[in-house]
């Protein structure tokens, strides 16, 4: 076999068929937030000869900008200063600190769980904790939403279990599968609360419900809503009342809390099982102290920070509301995400580059395989840091751009809704 002709032709199919992805650098000062350079230098000692921060970032996942917090950074600052910037190998050999038993007994005690444990990002730990746990499990089927994320769907796959895939967020199909299913073999529900590309929030209470009378377990996906939902942002399964009732709650540091890393909550009992028995727990580095400890740090400020997050949810139906009068499609939900529709790949390109070039608006374009074919996007998400005046320019500048296609654009046909 020709290997490399056989690459060659998988990466110009790829690029042929438009969904190639141009990663754009972006320096996301602290001072200067919503407000960064965009460079294509690769030579960082080029830095001061770029213009003033003057691109407005519209998709950071920074949600509540804590990766600029002050107290957050000296945290870091100070336990690299103590113990040096590595973990100094794998949890099990030479790499479990005190940071990071304070960090998953502060998880625990944020989610209101036995106990938590701490991977290296929230993808690994969907991907090895799913895997595990249904490899151990013999004969176990797995029920998981159609829009899953890629961590969830990997961990189904890689563990060999025969699955279901419902409908996104339809009980009613979900119900129709988990009946079709022997009472007695052992069943788990795969879903999120918070679906990143489309805003669209779970209703968890109803899962757990459907979960309780087929007897299945459950495994919620919190990524998108730890920092930001429920009372001191602890998700929607604590604001539906029920984050006790779910088998094992997913979270990220690297979203709400703005650090890096994944966790699991859950019972002591599953707790302890995936920590004896998960390959991807047990064979890999351990995050940072001081990442750890500033993640600490951060779940601490979040927890007090109602107002942060009244705040971004008053803009992001501020945003709504704008987009709604200029007909701009966009998909609607009561999140703090706002993904703008643009359907065609090429166009969602365009769209993105033109934002960035004419009026320096960093919005990246989301597309196959990330969404579904023909259903491209611009999304958009604010953070505290982002003010009315911020919004009323981005909204000029879409205005302009959808104005100028519209007439001559598939577009046209949309409402300017879709739920």
């Amino acid at each position: 076999m020709n290997y490399k002709k056989f690459v060659d032709t998988e990466i110009a199919q790829f690029e042929k068929n438009g969904f190639s992805r141009t990663f754009t650098p972006i320096y996301r000062y602290q001072d200067s937030f919503p407000f960064s350079k965009v460079s294509f230098e690769t030579s960082l000692e080029k830095e001061e000869l770029l213009p003033k921060p003057d691109t407005r970032i519209w998709c950071s996942n920074d949600y509540l900008n804590m990766s600029h917090n002050p107290e957050v950074i000296d945290e870091m600052v100070s336990v690299i200063k103590k113990v040096g910037t590595g973990s100094g190998g794998t949890r099990n050999i030479s790499g479990t600190t005190p940071y990071h038993n304070i960090l998953e007994e502060k998880l625990a005690n944020y989610h209101e769980r036995d106990r938590a444990l701490v991977f290296t990002s929230a993808y690994v730990a969907n991907q090895a904790t799913i895997s595990t746990l249904c490899k151990k499990i013999k004969n176990i089927h797995v029920f998981s939403d159609e829009l899953n994320h890629a961590s969830l769907i990997e961990g189904i796959q890689n563990s060999k279990s025969t699955y279901s895939i419902f409908r996104h967020n339809d009980l009613r199909h979900l119900e129709e599968l988990l009946s079709s299913i022997e009472k007695d073999q052992p069943k788990i529900i795969i879903f999120e609360s918070l679906y990143s590309m489309d805003g669209t929030e779970t209703k968890v209470d109803e899962y757990v419900k459907l979960a309780k009378k087929y007897n299945a377990l459950t495994y919620l996906d919190e990524v998108h809503a730890v920092g930001l939902y429920g009372v001191g942002g602890r998700g929607v399964a604590h604001k539906n009342g029920v984050s006790d009732q779910i088998d094992i709650i997913n979270g990220t540091l690297a979203k709400g809390f703005g650090q890096i890393g994944g966790y699991i909550v859950g019972d002591d009992s599953i707790i302890e099982f995936i920590r004896c028995f998960t390959p991807g727990f047990i064979f890999t580095t351990s995050i940072m102290p001081s990442i750890a400890a500033a993640a600490t740090k951060s779940i601490e400020i979040v927890e007090k920070s109602d107002e942060l997050r009244k705040d971004i949810f008053l803009k992001a139906n501020y945003l709504r509301l704008k987009l709604k009068k200029l007909d701009i499609p966009f998909i609607n939900s009561n999140s703090h995400i706002v993904p703008l529709l643009v359907y065609e790949t090429e166009k969602a390109k365009e769209y993105s580059n033109t934002l960035l070039k004419v009026y320096n608006c960093y919005v990246q374009p989301i597309f196959y395989p990330t969404v579904p074919k023909k259903s491209a996007r611009l999304r958009v998400t604010i953070t505290p840091k982002h003010s009315l005046e911020d919004i009323d320019n981005l909204v000029s500048a879409l205005e302009d751009i959808w104005g100028k296609t519209k007439k001559n654009s598939p577009l046209h046909k949309h409402s300017a809704f879709a739920v």
